[in-house]
């Protein structure tokens, strides 16, 4: 199975550099003056001689920045529009008026190429947003990690577009055909499409802009969801030509968005809820033995009874080797989401409604490659590190596993937020599951300068247990055990009856129209034709291995399901923590020992980082792992790549957008 799986990725690597080499050598003169001539020249002999198998160099290549309609039938249509050959409005002849032309010509020809580097964004916009991808673990990102490239490409896109959708508004008011900016041409490009997907455009842009999003998210949530008709649009003006340029990563987004949707039918089994002092949560679900995910993952939540669209991502702490029939993850109360959520699962409710997306991580996470870790968090960003934490107690279960020392270095604002710690093993753990674990803490209160000398009753730690409900599920893969392979087979199957679909479409209906009657097949329709087989295929192949899939695994399915019916109700519990009441309890619970005891706590001070790190300079390798404020991330880095200290290797983990 891993050589299987090692052949896919690399079949996969050849045919996305492959696609890249192919842009690359769109702007050359040799891809435009010998390749594109010599695959139209076959093509004709293929079609008994019709220049217009519209799709097919285009689909196989992905690129074809030209039209190609047979014996220059849209330049007869644009004539019949009172357009020159070159698609020019002429002005005059005289010696004046053809300075004006060309002009003008150069003008018209800038919006053309700034309009260009927009639709080349469009051609990566989406491989960052697959969260299920399978091009971006190529080279080594994940969907969370990469989500800031999708961010720039879309500035620099609709950017480009504006600029672009401004030059042909002054060109237009130049050649007096102003109108034209909601104009339809059958035959040509429909203007009307290229200014509606503009508007859409910037409606998505301007809720996308941080300072609107951080305030008003719900408004960018939901605005955002318009990118379908976006694409629609955009796909209609530029036309199925240079839409199949873009083609491979819409594509995959869509495959991708429609296992989620697939996924996101079940409801997942929440086993219970814990209510931190900090006003936090930490919610448990049950999960099949066969999901396996790495450190530092996602997955994302919804509730109905809250909102019937928002979907939200939330780090998992726990790891699918140590536990494996439960997943959790920790809830930080911000957010109108999240303070619903924190008021339902605070009242007497014993369910909840709850579906999920996901895990999401890195294929690979090996936690033990360095000689030391050390790890560095601010407020909730010490979460992903309970993974890593509870990654590097189940590697010690294995004698021969050499285990790093591990420094947690966590920064808070409250004394309250410790409760964050006692996330760090699990309930059940034993003495023997961490006696090999050389684990310290250096936690730092900023805002506080001693301990709270009383807790309130309202800030004890909470834990609530939810009734089982039969549509209940536990959380699985989507296409279950080697979900990466099964993905393959769905983008492979999918794409190869695309591309057999289009050609018969294209052969036995498009290419009459256009040979026999004379007449030029509609611009838009052929663009539709496009998008729909596209969606019909995904549809399809998606649809038939994600239920063969299922069928597959059906009695591991109710093995679980019959696990999940048959965990006891408990009622809710209370208790003050590792951190609270002092002295006056007895810590009796083995995790709770074992966080106080590796725990030095500071008041009214920030972490010396600088001090921290360059303590580390012994250790032959260290690793240096940070998640938290983007000042605190950029301080981390600038020290680790100042070169004072050769030793430490630094990755940063953030959720932030």
């Amino acid at each position: 199975m891993g050589n299987m799986r090692s052949l896919v990725k690399m079949l996969m690597v050849v045919l996305f550099l492959g696609w890249i080499f192919v842009w690359i050598m769109i702007s050359t003169n040799r891809f435009q003056n010998i390749w594109t001539p010599k695959l139209a020249k076959h093509e004709s002999c293929a079609t008994h001689g019709s220049n217009d198998v519209h799709c097919g160099s285009e689909l196989c290549l992905f690129a074809y920045p030209k039209e190609t309609l047979p014996n220059s039938k849209r330049m007869e249509g644009k004539r019949e529009n009172g357009e020159g050959d070159d698609g020019y409005e002429p002005i005059g002849d005289s010696d004046s008026h053809r300075v004006d032309f060309f002009s003008v010509a150069k003008f018209r020809a800038f919006g053309l190429r700034i309009g260009y580097v927009g639709h080349y964004c469009w051609a990566f916009l989406f491989f960052p947003v697959t969260r299920a991808s399978t091009i971006l673990p190529l080279v080594g990102l994940t969907s969370e990690s990469s989500i800031k490239y999708h961010i720039w490409l879309g500035h620099v896109s609709n950017f480009c577009f504006l600029v672009h959708t401004v030059v042909f508004l002054i060109y237009w008011a130049m050649v007096n055909k102003l109108m034209e900016t909601f104009a339809w041409n059958a035959t040509y490009v429909p203007n009307l499409a290229g200014t509606i997907a503009m508007v859409i455009g910037i409606a998505i842009w301007v809720t996308s802009l941080p300072s609107f999003r951080r305030k008003k998210f719900e408004i960018f949530f939901y605005t955002h969801h318009l990118y379908g008709l976006y694409i629609v649009f955009y796909a209609i003006h530029v036309g199925d030509s240079w839409f199949c340029m873009i083609l491979p990563n819409i594509f995959l987004f869509f495959i991708d968005r429609y296992l989620r949707f697939l996924q996101s039918t079940k409801r997942s089994r929440l086993v219970s809820a814990k209510i931190l002092p900090s006003d936090n949560l930490e919610l448990t679900f049950a999960k099949t033995s066969g999901l396996h995910y790495t450190p530092t993952s996602i997955l994302f939540l919804h509730v109905p009874s809250i909102s019937k669209l928002q979907w939200h991502p939330f780090t998992i702490t726990s790891s699918s080797n140590l536990e494996k029939d439960t997943l959790s993850v920790v809830i930080r109360k911000q957010g109108s989401w999240t303070q619903k959520l924190y008021t339902h699962l605070s009242s007497s409710i014993d369910s909840l409604e709850v579906s999920t997306e996901g895990p999401y991580g890195p294929n690979s996470f090996d936690v033990s490659r360095h000689d030391s870790l050390i790890l560095v968090g601010g407020g909730s960003g010490v979460t992903p590190f309970i993974s890593v934490i509870r990654e590097l107690i189940f590697q010690s279960q294995n004698r021969s596993t050499k285990l790093p020392n591990v420094l947690l270095v966590c920064a808070f604002k409250n004394y309250h937020d410790l409760a964050f710690l006692d996330l760090i093993f699990p309930s059940d753990i034993s003495v023997s599951d961490i006696s090999k674990l050389n684990l310290r803490i250096e936690a730092y209160i900023t805002r506080e300068d001693k301990k709270p000398e009383t807790t309130d009753d309202h800030k004890l730690l909470q834990t609530k247990w939810f009734k089982p409900q039969p549509l209940d599920s536990p959380i699985s893969p989507v296409l279950g055990p080697n979900n990466f392979l099964w993905l393959g087979v769905v983008i492979l199957s999918s794409f190869v009856m695309f591309l057999v679909l289009i050609g018969i479409v294209t052969r036995y209906y498009i290419y009459p129209v256009d040979h026999n009657t004379g007449s030029i097949y509609n611009f838009t329709y052929r663009v539709l034709w496009v998008m729909f087989l596209g969606c019909v295929c995904i549809f399809i192949s998606s649809s038939i291995i994600f239920l063969w899939r299922k069928k597959e695994n059906k009695e591991g399915d109710k093995d679980s399901k019959k696990q999940v019916q048959s965990v006891e109700f408990q009622t809710p519990t209370s208790s003050p923590g590792s951190w609270f009441h002092g002295h006056e309890r007895e810590l009796e619970s083995v995790p709770y020992q074992s966080i106080v005891q590796a725990t030095s706590v500071h008041f009214g001070s920030k972490p010396n980082l600088k001090k921290i790190l360059f303590e580390a300079e012994g250790s032959e390798d260290v690793g240096v792992m940070v998640c938290g404020p983007k000042k605190m991330r950029h301080e981390v880095a600038k020290i680790c790549s100042s070169g004072l200290a050769k030793n430490l290797h630094f990755e940063a983990i953030s959720f932030n957008w």
